[in-house]
């Protein structure tokens, strides 16, 4: 939906920051992990063998572009999937790449 408020150069630099977080294969990789429960740094950097650096570095990204949310328990902080828009939105991904996607990377 295009906002009548929003110019067009503007809504596409929204449209490019949005989609190149998902570009990204680490981020993606948070992304999935997520989806089954929250995870602080170190659970989410053994579990996918990646850099506490960039773990954090793209949690940060994650968090700046309303991908996942923190929460604070005791030292460590928690980060979690955003229930209300990018969970629904990955589920809405799944069912697409099932259709059209998965066929063709099956091909290669």
């Amino acid at each position: 939906m295009l906002h009548k408020d929003m110019s067009e150069k503007l809504l596409f630099s929204a449209y490019k920051l949005f989609f190149s977080t998902l570009t990204s294969y680490s981020r993606l990789k948070i992304i999935n992990l997520l989806r089954k429960g929250s995870r602080n740094v170190s659970e989410i950097q053994h579990k996918l063998k990646l850099e506490q650096t960039v773990v954090s570095h793209d949690l940060r990204r994650l968090r700046s572009c309303g991908f996942v949310s923190v929460e604070k328990k005791g030292k460590y902080r928690y980060y979690s999937l955003n229930e209300k828009t990018i969970k629904p939105l990955m589920l809405i991904i799944d069912k697409h790449m099932d259709k059209f996607c998965k066929m063709i990377v099956q091909k290669k």
